[in-house]
């Protein structure tokens, strides 16, 4: 796959079957998480992958419970509000994490990359999106969720045996599957709404009014 194709469509792939993955293709997948950098090339990480049905199905119990506490903190009032404005874009992505939330516990594969005297995520975060690049070369729909790790850290462990209390921390859970959805270009606000040149609030002297990768190359 050509990098840029890569780096332009590897989007939030919520939505997957539970078809296994195959073991090869998780195996390239770890391979290239880590041959990222890390700080210091000190590779203070541990990646643990879950293929059981039983576990996953306990990590899906566990997911749906820290789902309903990020609904009921952090993204309080949000789907009312992307409601009453009419926000679609809001109410798609809701909806697929809600689906997310409620079919966790029949993925095929779940990757929890674990970091250590990382606070932050410098070392851990590069090497979770390679593994998820990689996976988009196979053909593998992944998306990069935290709040089991916010929510649930020591129900997780104690499910994985993780030892916490070596210093190992959750940096993400990352569903992975074969997508029941379409990859494809995702939309964004120009880049040059979002970039400053040189000083805070300063507009670059170039625009990017359309994505400068258009699948054609």
């Amino acid at each position: 796959m050509d990098l840029y194709e890569a780096l332009y469509t590897t989007r939030a792939m919520r939505r997957v079957s539970s078809e296994p993955v195959p073991d090869d293709v998780v195996r390239s997948m770890l391979d290239a998480a880590i041959r990222s950098p890390s700080g210091g090339n000190t590779q203070n990480w541990r990646w643990l992958t879950v293929t059981d049905r039983d576990t996953i199905a306990r990590l899906g119990e566990l997911y749906a419970e820290a789902w309903d506490e990020l609904n009921a903190t952090f993204y309080k009032g949000k789907k009312e509000a992307a409601e009453a404005s009419g926000d679609e874009a809001t109410k798609r992505v809701l909806n697929s994490a809600q689906w997310l939330a409620d079919n966790f516990g029949t993925v095929p594969l779940v990757v929890l990359p674990y970091s250590r005297n990382d606070p932050s995520g410098a070392s851990i975060y590069p090497g979770v999106w390679s593994l998820m690049l990689a996976a988009r070369g196979h053909g593998i729909g992944t998306t990069l969720t935290t709040v089991l790790g916010i929510f649930k850290s020591k129900e997780v462990a104690e499910l994985l045996g993780v030892p916490l209390d070596k210093g190992w921390q959750n940096a993400a859970a990352i569903p992975c599957g074969y997508p029941l959805g379409r990859w494809g270009l995702a939309k964004r606000a120009p880049v040059h709404e979002v970039v400053y040149e040189e000083q805070w609030g300063q507009a670059p002297q170039w625009r990017v009014d359309e994505s400068l990768w258009d699948g054609t190359e």
